[in-house]
Order: structure tokens, then C-alpha cells, then sequence
């Protein structure tokens, strides 16, 4: 599988470009402001535009993955690999950042190539991707590395999913801090996957003491409402979760 890249950041680059040039040629009051922006609307999709055009491939197959981008051009067999992860970061202001792969190849990452770190157990591990920069969905990502990677692939977005599915909390003026909140789903999604007793009774018990001592309130925040509802269920399935012998992630 061949996966494509994203096209819109190159046409966000050329609107950038185009836009700072109408503004240089169409001249008006408060000329020097107007340049200013002009010169750093074109600098900026310029930068954008010399990225967006530079050599990209990112194949999986039978043999492991051929890598050509910004930063890292190599091919890479399944034998190299230990772990590929594919996750998102932690929600920040209520907004889901894009999902990432994640590798841990078997004789560990040399320190200058650390980018990121396993989200299970804080290994060292190399960001292969960023899934905004291809047109393919995750779950398409994910049925190919799952198809040729085998048991060293982890879809940790799956396993979030199948354990507590993320809600959509409605976002408006004196609500819940969304950090806050985040954070408690995150952690309990976690300990919920992990499958470990012990795990899901710490978990529980922080999102109990949280919710009893009453959730910081901001300016504009998720839904007092929803939250409560949704953290009640999270510390029901904290309680009513079984383990199974379903790995997660090595």
C-alpha cells in the first residue's frame, strides 16, 4: 500500500503566497503595516509551499516500510521493527490532534533520533508519521500495517475505542476546564485497556475524588451537564470491567 500525500497544505501555502502578493500590488492606507503582513504572508507560504513540494513516499508491504520524507529516507524491514504504534496525542482545548505512527524498532532509537516516546510504557521511539499528511483514513492505515506488521502493530486509537468510546462534549461559556476533563477520560480509557486490575481501581479512584472535590470551572468549558454523565459512566465500566487476555501493546 502506497499511501498518498495531503494536498491541502499546498494549497493553503499558495493562498498564503497569492494573497500577500494582492496585497503588495494594491497599495492603501496604512501602506508599511500592510506590507509587513504582505512580506510575512508570502515568507510563510513560501516555507509551506517548499515543504508540501519536497519528495515524499510512504509504502507498507509484504518486506516492511519505504520511507522517503523530510528528516528520514530509508527502508525499513519487519525485523528492524519492535513496536509500531499508531495513537493520538492528548485532546488540548477540547481538539483531537491528527493520529500518529510510532516505532520502536528492536535495537532501540539512538538519543539524537527520539522524537517521541511509546504512550504505554515511555519508550524511546521515532515518529514515522503524522496521518494529516496523507489522504488515507487511519483505519485504512491501520488494516495495512495490521495485514504486513502482524502482532508488532498496536492501534491504540482502536483499543481507546473499543474500551470507551471518546464523547463529543458540547463546548460553551462556565463549563468543566476541558484539560481537566480530558486528562480523566484519557486515564481511565488507559487503565481500562491495559486490562490490570489495579490499574482500573487507581483510575477510578482518582476520577471519583476529582468529581466529589468538584471540577475546576472555565470561562468556556465542556457542558456541566454531559461531563458528569460521561464520567459516571467511565467510573461504571472502571467497576464492571473484566480482564481478558487481549494484549495491548509490548
Amino acid at each position: 500500500m502506497e499511501l498518498r500525500r495531503n494536498r491541502g497544505a499546498r494549497a493553503l501555502a499558495l493562498v498564503c503566497v497569492l494573497g500577500g502578493v494582492l496585497l503588495l500590488v494594491y497599495p492603501s492606507d496604512g501602506h508599511l503595516l500592510r506590507t509587513i503582513i504582505a512580506v510575512g504572508a508570502i515568507a510563510l507560504g513560501a516555507v509551506a509551499l517548499v515543504s508540501a513540494v519536497r519528495p515524499f513516499r510512504f509504502g507498507i508491504h509484504a518486506d516492511g516500510l519505504s520511507i522517503r520524507r523530510p528528516g528520514l529516507r530509508r527502508e525499513i524491514r519487519w525485523d528492524e521493527v519492535d513496536t509500531l504504534v499508531l495513537d493520538e496525542p492528548p485532546r488540548r482545548d477540547g481538539y483531537a490532534g491528527p493520529p500518529r505512527l510510532l516505532l520502536v524498532p528492536v535495537q532501540g532509537v539512538p538519543r539524537e533520533l527520539v522524537t517521541a516516546r511509546h504512550p504505554v510504557d515511555g519508550r524511546p521511539a521515532i515518529e514515522l508519521l503524522v496521518l494529516d499528511q496523507v489522504r488515507e483514513q487511519p483505519e485504512q492505515v491501520s488494516a495495512a500495517l495490521a495485514r504486513h506488521a502482524g502482532d508488532r502493530f498496536v492501534d491504540l486509537l482502536a483499543l481507546r475505542r473499543d474500551a470507551f468510546a471518546t464523547p463529543d462534549l458540547t463546548v460553551g461559556l462556565r463549563g468543566y476546564q476541558m484539560g481537566r476533563v480530558d486528562r480523566l477520560i484519557r486515564r481511565g480509557q488507559d487503565a481500562l485497556m491495559s486490562g490490570d486490575a489495579s490499574a482500573r481501581q487507581a483510575a477510578r479512584g482518582e476520577i471519583e475524588r476529582a468529581t466529589a472535590a468538584g471540577l475546576p470551572i472555565a470561562q468556556r468549558g465542556y457542558s456541566t451537564v454531559q461531563t458528569d454523565t460521561v464520567l459516571d459512566a467511565l467510573v461504571t465500566a472502571l467497576a464492571d470491567h473484566q480482564p481478558t487476555d487481549r494484549e495491548t501493546a509490548t
